[in-house]
């Protein structure tokens, strides 16, 4: 019962690995981790690095997702379809950018 509940959980998580921008947050990810271990970074500190690290991941393929959607709707221009994909990926670039600042006042602490 519960392999049926969680196996389209982990047929998505697979994937999403075909997908280019996927795999580059999970090795920008695998990157933060081991810069985390390479600086003794704190208990704390790891919690916001992993917080970070699935918080981009998360958006990213909730982004794919939506693009997929949209496609699937219409190959056509429209102005309704961009603005979704848009707003889409705007929210990978603020996961993206909150990263990079914890990643920025971790890394000062470290240096």
């Amino acid at each position: 019962m519960l392999k049926k509940k969680f196996k389209p959980a982990f047929e998505g998580l697979l994937n999403g690995m075909a997908h280019r921008s996927i795999r580059i947050q999970f090795l920008l990810g695998a990157l933060a981790a081991a810069a985390g271990l390479v600086l003794k970074i704190t208990s704390g500190e790891w919690i916001a690095v992993v917080l970070c690290i699935g918080l981009v991941i998360t958006t990213e393929y909730l982004n794919t997702a939506i693009e997929f959607v949209c496609n699937y709707l219409t190959t056509k221009k429209d102005a309704k379809i961009k603005e979704i994909k848009d707003l889409a990926a705007g929210a990978v670039l603020v996961s993206s950018l909150t990263a990079l600042v914890t990643a920025i006042i971790i890394l000062l602490r470290h240096i």
